[in-house]
């Protein structure tokens, strides 16, 4: 059970990091937040809608990963004990 918890908890980090880096990828109206990491290039591989498109199920996908590890993680907590 030790393993499992020690694996959740590394997906489930790094699920973290990703998500974050996925969301600040995203464009907003008022601006292009990709711009910063260089997506303001014509030669992009994607074009601005098939780019949000893939963005966008990324994101859905690593947030019920998220959610999926949280629950996990929670099953597999070693259990706290309140001693008074």
């Amino acid at each position: 059970m030790n393993i499992a918890f020690s694996v959740f908890k590394f997906i489930h980090y790094t699920i973290c990091i990703g998500l974050v880096l996925v969301i600040l990828l995203q464009t907003v109206k008022s601006g292009d937040m990709a711009g910063i990491f260089g997506g303001g290039g014509s030669d992009q591989i994607f074009n601005a809608l098939s780019r949000m498109a893939f963005i966008k199920k990324v994101t859905i996908f690593m947030a019920c990963v998220f959610l999926f590890t949280s629950i996990m993680l929670t099953k597999l907590s070693p259990a706290v004990s309140v001693v008074n």
